[in-house]
């Protein structure tokens, strides 16, 4: 089953296994009904030991799922949501704001020296740049965005213990090293395939405010990249480049049909406020109560607090910490017993729990 009809089933919440069987396609409720009844005689069995020897193996190995305190509330907003992520890193990687940067494998020097500007301009801002770790523009912000002492996360199309392209080794173990995350929907020991890319792309997207195409060709990936980020109701952001470089006519077509045309890091940023004002709406509308109440008025981060989860990035807006900061505050007060942690940001918890 593809992402889209697991995604359509899941919706339905069946039970668990009978309404599963129920819907699944013959083939499939059929080998579930085995693995359920006999699981030593089926082909499954030994699939989910490997899977989990392997989680349990290493604790920067996860598997995320909906419903996961760390599963990503924005891929929850796409027509077809992986139905799990593997994970090798650091979670933590999941929680600033994301932009992806994509762009050609075979760039200009300008465009490579575009994209780890941009890159260290958004790790400086606490922003996490997001990308598949391909050869070209988007490698280069993501090791100029770990240069920084930024975050980044990389969506591959093969297993996460899988190095692809191999020539990328040492940016896959730097941003291991640097509490970076590689997530894919794809067991341990997939392979690279040609048509796992193209899918790859609507993770990058669905997990980013937004993507920035630095330099693409006519007939790019990257463009893939911007349709995907469109379907999925996410801001386009394109970079001019001469009319005489091949490399730039992706990006001015991506222009002439609505993309936003960057020029520094503040036009992006500009046009990214409508993501967290609902957010700020909803929290605002919460914080007389808190603070009236004594409970908290005095600290920043649970006066904006409530039993609705708030994004960290709409934390870090409204109380002008740091993500640092931030992120360190909240561990402090979750280790009190004063937050927590659910689906879609962070709680404040009844005195007593």
């Amino acid at each position: 089953m593809g992402a889209s009809r697991l995604a359509e089933l899941i919706a339905t919440e069946p039970a668990w296994p009978d309404g599963w069987l129920a819907r699944l396609p013959r083939q499939a409720a059929t080998a579930l009904r085995l693995w359920l009844d006999h699981p030593a005689r089926s082909p499954l069995d030994a699939l989910v030991d490997a899977d989990l020897a392997w989680l349990n193996a290493d604790p920067a190995r996860h598997l995320l799922f909906p419903g996961h305190v760390a599963w990503p509330a924005l891929l929850d907003q796409i027509a077809d949501p992986p139905p799990v992520l593997w994970a090798l890193g650091d979670l933590d990687a999941l929680l600033p704001p994301a932009l992806a940067i994509v762009g050609s494998r075979r760039p200009t020097r300008e465009g490579l020296t575009n994209a780890a500007v941009f890159a260290r301009e958004l790790a400086a801002r606490d922003w996490c740049v997001n990308s598949g770790l391909a050869l070209g523009i988007d490698g280069a912000a993501q090791h100029a965005a770990l240069e920084a002492g930024g975050r980044s996360v990389a969506v591959l199309g093969c297993g996460v213990d899988v190095i692809y392209p191999p020539r990328h080794s040492g940016l896959y173990h730097q941003l291991l090293d640097r509490g970076g995350l590689v997530l894919s929907e794809h067991p341990p020991g997939t392979r690279a395939r040609p048509g796992f890319f193209p899918r790859r792309n609507r993770i990058v997207t669905g997990l980013s405010f937004g993507v920035l195409v630095v330099e693409a060709a006519e007939k790019s990936g990257s463009l893939v990249s911007a349709r995907l980020a469109i379907e999925q109701n996410r801001d386009v952001f394109a970079l001019p480049g001469s009319i005489h470089n091949p490399q730039a006519r992706g990006c001015l077509q991506l222009i002439r049909q609505g993309a936003v045309l960057v020029r520094r890091l503040d036009d992006i940023l500009e046009e990214l406020t409508h993501w967290a004002a609902p957010a700020f709406t909803a929290l605002s509308s919460t914080a007389p109560a808190s603070a009236a109440s004594g409970d908290g008025g005095g600290d920043p981060l649970l006066r904006w607090l409530s039993d609705s989860p708030s994004p960290l990035d709409a934390l870090v807006a409204l109380t002008g910490l740091t993500v640092p900061d931030c992120q360190r505050r909240l561990l402090e007060l979750e280790l009190e017993g004063r937050v927590a942690q659910a689906p879609g940001g962070w709680v404040r918890l009844p005195r007593g729990v």
